[in-house]
């Protein structure tokens, strides 16, 4: 391994901006491997009205250098490429998670997300199902920082009303929570702010 990357020399190591995206080339003793640095981030969602797709793209809009990715669509490899995610899910039903994320759940396992910083947001109703607000989000949150992803984007539960959440840690929830069922006027002020916070937590 160290003698084959020895002989490519300098060769063996190259880094390239693009679209202000590094991509790290290296020998891994039998091909060469390529992988995004940490400056680029990458929100994956999961969406079953819209809503989250929605504000997906608006979280994307205000970050910048963001690539988006619809899970249904999305593969393992796509998610290990990025040194910071954002992952969106809505609660559906009863404190599930959406078709598409509960479809994709079992190959979050393939991903090594360690020495990732990961933040998290949802869609939910905190007046119809207020003992399942943000459930999803919290099912997501507790499964990636097992597999070693670092929780980044709390959000304080102030102003939110609600019986219980997978999603609280404290007095806090593990990511962004988004009510356009009951408090869809604060959605944008909520939306500019948590952004402002990922900036200083993502270091971008």
């Amino acid at each position: 391994y160290f003698g084959a990357a020895a002989e490519l020399g300098e060769k063996s190591i190259n880094f390239f901006r693009r679209s202000h995206s590094f991509l790290l080339f290296g020998w891994d003793g039998s091909s060469w491997i390529c992988s995004r640095l940490a400056n680029k981030i990458g929100l994956f969602f999961g969406t079953q009205t819209g809503n989250t797709e929605s504000q997906a793209e608006a979280i994307a809009k205000l970050l910048g250098n963001v690539d988006v990715y619809d899970i249904a669509k999305a593969e393992p490899q796509d998610l290990q490429a990025y040194g910071c995610l954002i992952i969106g899910c809505p609660t559906w039903n009863v404190g599930e998670m959406v078709a598409d994320w509960d479809g994709f759940y079992p190959d979050l396992a393939q991903v090594d997300f360690s020495g990732k910083k990961v933040a998290y947001f949802g869609c939910g109703d905190q007046v119809g199902y207020a003992d399942n607000f943000m459930d999803a989000v919290g099912i997501l949150e507790e499964r990636i920082s097992e597999l070693g992803g670092q929780t980044v984007g709390y959000w304080p539960i102030a102003g939110y009303e609600f019986n219980q959440s997978r999603a609280v840690r404290g007095e806090q929830f593990v990511g962004l929570a988004i009510d356009e069922d009951n408090q869809s006027k604060l959605t944008d002020q909520r939306v500019k702010g948590w952004v402002k916070q990922l900036q200083v937590e993502f270091g971008v």
